[in-house]
């Protein structure tokens, strides 16, 4: 039997799985601290000789990695305006796997140059106007960039009819030409975008950030770890029907989801949807205010913010350890109390911000049902994922998972509840494109119940 090796260079442990690609079964686990400080690729060789172990086969054995290491992919959203084409690319970058770290809208932003250089992204996601639309705001927006003291790569993904003046005036640094992620108003057409975000990471970003001297190491990555996770996702999803995913880390908290979008409520009768950027299928949110370390505090204070957090006994001087020391262990029933409390808080403001809320509004029609965000009501998997769910017995993994929905949040209602214990949800995105039967047999055995 073939082997590989699926590896998760993170931000604190650099995990690897040996897989069978005949039929999908795990044959072992490897963890070792990511090692930022001499090369990512000595803590893999220390996970390569722990497998090594379990079957020699992995000395040899082909490796498919994704990474989030030292500080994953950073991506700043250009556009014309905030309602449509910035918050169009708001969206495309957040599925892309990166953290959006600026959304500056040309139009009403002065200065936005300024804001570019100081946000610092990996790459520029450049959009703005429909096809045909009028193609000078995106070419504005590209001579700043152009003329700006940031040289780095740029994905262009606005008006077509502009992107031959664009590529010109781009000419000194990096880009790629994509689709217009919306060519008309109520269309958001993602993919190409998307899979150009992924190229310019594997292209400029992951050699650029210095994590490895080794040739193999961009030989060895095939995107960005929340990337990889959400194309594992979609695989999930193709056998199980819709899926969320909620994975709780120490600084951010991520919620993907892949469902099946109405088309009865999510467009008018000309096709086009209700929404000015249209719902899509997949979806992925990160919160960095919500976590389990670096945003402990700012997970407390959201919690009471938002009514999930009454009596705090202790736990505000619990977050502020924990944002002091990172590495804290729970070493005794009272932490890891808190952190089950602090894991359950980041859950129930993660999944209120993705799937929003429905409530009646009184409009000229009389009472109607307005909806926000992606309604996961009828999900028919939930997925935990984060170092504390997998250190949870099941009733407490339960526990954290178990949002409360009052305030018409539309949060699954009777899915059936997994932990990816084995981290397997990215090595699935990693198999898929050149091992899809591998990937669809690991996708079936984690959507077996086990917490």
């Amino acid at each position: 039997m073939a082997l590989a090796i699926c590896v998760d260079f993170g931000s604190t442990f650099t995990k690897a799985l040996l897989v069978d690609l005949e039929d999908g079964a795990v044959v072992g686990s490897a963890a070792h601290p990511t090692t930022l400080t001499t090369d990512v690729l000595d803590g893999f060789d220390d996970c390569r000789e722990q497998l090594a172990a379990v079957d020699d086969r992995a000395g040899t054995a082909q490796v498919l990695a994704c990474s989030s290491a030292g500080g994953g992919l950073r991506i700043a959203v250009v556009g014309n305006e905030e309602l449509v084409t910035a918050e169009a690319g708001r969206r495309v970058a957040l599925s892309s796997g990166g953290k959006v770290v600026a959304v500056v809208a040309v139009a009403q932003t002065p200065g936005f140059s300024d804001v570019l250089l100081e946000s610092r992204p990996d790459v520029v996601l450049l959009t703005g106007g429909t096809d045909g639309g009028n193609p000078e705001p995106i070419c504005s927006a590209a001579q700043v960039i152009a003329d700006s003291a940031w040289s780095g790569p740029v994905v262009v993904a606005g008006n077509i009819e502009a992107q031959d003046r664009v590529a010109k005036i781009l000419a000194g640094q990096p880009h790629v030409l994509a689709d217009n992620m919306v060519p008309q108003i109520g269309v958001l057409h993602p993919a190409p975008a998307r899979s150009a975000v992924r190229e310019m990471f594997l292209a400029h970003v992951i050699g650029g950030k210095g994590l490895s001297r080794r040739a193999d190491f961009p030989a060895m990555v095939r995107g960005a770890t929340p990337d990889v996770v959400l194309s594992g996702v979609e695989v999930v999803a193709a056998l199980v029907g819709d899926v969320a995913v909620v994975d709780i880390g120490g600084a951010t908290t991520d919620v993907h989801s892949v469902i099946e979008v109405d088309p009865d409520t999510a467009r008018t009768d000309d096709g086009l949807a209700r929404d000015v950027v249209a719902p899509t299928p997949v979806t992925r949110t990160v919160e960095g205010d919500l976590g389990m370390r670096w945003s402990a505090v700012s997970t407390v204070e959201e919690g009471v913010a938002g009514g999930v957090l009454g009596d705090l006994s202790g736990l505000e001087d619990a977050a502020r350890r924990r944002l002091a020391d990172p590495g804290l262990l729970p070493l005794d029933e009272r932490e890891r109390e808190y952190d089950v409390i602090l894991a359950a808080t980041a859950t129930s403001i993660a999944l209120r911000r993705h799937a929003g809320r429905s409530r009646v509004v009184l409009g000229p029609d009389g009472r109607v049902v307005e909806r926000t965000g992606t309604d996961l009501r009828e999900v028919d998997l939930l997925v935990g994922s984060g170092g504390v769910l997998r250190a949870a017995d099941e009733p407490t993994a339960r526990r954290i998972l178990a949002a409360d929905a009052d305030g018409g949040w539309q949060f699954p209602e009777s899915p059936r509840v997994v932990v990816d214990r084995d981290y397997v949800l990215a090595a699935i995105g990693l198999l898929v494109t050149d091992h899809p039967h591998a990937a669809r047999a690991l996708a079936r055995s984690l959507s077996r119940p086990n917490a």
